[in-house]
């Protein structure tokens, strides 16, 4: 297998945690942004700590500053800010659903700025990871407004810029540097919306929320794209969601199903389509 389709299943393993982490944390009252904002914190104070040690090098640049901005500005404070409100005015099912549109974006986005090509393998692996949510998600209520189904879909749209811009941000500098100074932007656009106390009790859940779904998923994505299409990547990353309803069903008791099932082998099965393919064509 090729690394960077292992880096982006093993990082789409670590954000399939991030459904476990919030139902501890919500249970102690710690509302959504309070929530993104210390996870945000500290993933920073991990890292940080973590480039310091390993490379031995200063995790600020006050190179592409600009860049940082809007990376953060979309990439954490946009994608959250959407997501969130449409769980709101709709319901998880439908607004998880409506994330998992970003491989079709990114097909389309990697198309236009990396002349990645549309094959007939990503088609088909479209189709079945479309379905294969859909069927994961499980009973999703389809009767929200035009608004959720607006910010639903704009959510998908920001995840797959997410890819984009992650791209770009590691083509010369350390994927690292790259998602700690995203991160640093992310955190204040978040502060004037979050709460700065939180009970003593959820912070080993938020310690986790940010090693893993964040520190760990975000660091061995951000190296997958170095040697991975946009397209693909995102399709592959797509596990996430059959990995948080395994979890789920282990952890929580929550039922599994039969479709549900047969959605997970659907998008591990698009996974493995788009590694075959790419690797039978440089063979």
């Amino acid at each position: 297998m090729k690394r960077g389709y292992l880096l982006v299943f093993l990082s789409a393993s670590m954000w399939g945690t991030l459904g476990i982490f919030a139902t501890y944390i919500y249970r102690y009252g710690v509302d959504s942004f309070t929530m993104v904002f210390f996870r945000v914190l500290f993933a920073l104070m991990i890292l940080g700590t973590y480039i310091a040690l390993v490379f031995r090098e200063n995790p600020f640049t006050r190179e592409k500053l600009w860049f940082y901005a809007v990376y953060g500005l979309v990439g954490v404070f946009g994608f959250y800010t959407l997501y969130f409100y449409t769980v709101k005015i709709s319901s998880v099912g439908f607004a998880v659903l409506l994330v998992y549109t970003a491989p079709a974006f990114s097909v389309l986005l990697g198309r236009l700025i990396f002349k990645e090509p549309i094959t007939p393998e990503k088609g088909i692996a479209l189709v079945m990871v479309l379905l294969g949510v859909l069927l994961v998600a499980g009973n999703v209520d389809f009767n929200v407004s035009n608004l959720a189904l607006v910010t639903g879909v704009s959510t998908g749209f920001i995840y797959a810029i997410y890819g984009v811009l992650a791209k770009f941000g590691v083509r010369n500098e350390r994927p690292e540097r790259v998602l700690f100074m995203t991160l640093l932007f992310g955190l204040l656009f978040l502060a004037p919306f979050s709460k700065f106390s939180i009970p003593s009790e959820a912070v080993p859940y938020l310690l986790g929320l940010a090693f893993f779904p964040t520190f760990l998923g975000y660091t061995l994505y951000n190296h997958a794209l170095k040697e991975v299409e946009v397209s693909r990547a995102s399709i592959v990353a797509t596990v996430e969601p059959v990995v948080a309803i395994i979890l789920a069903y282990i952890l929580f008791g929550e039922a599994l199903t039969p479709l549900q099932l047969f959605g997970g082998a659907l998008i591990i099965g698009a996974s493995i389509l788009v590694h075959i393919r790419e690797e039978k064509g440089q063979t």
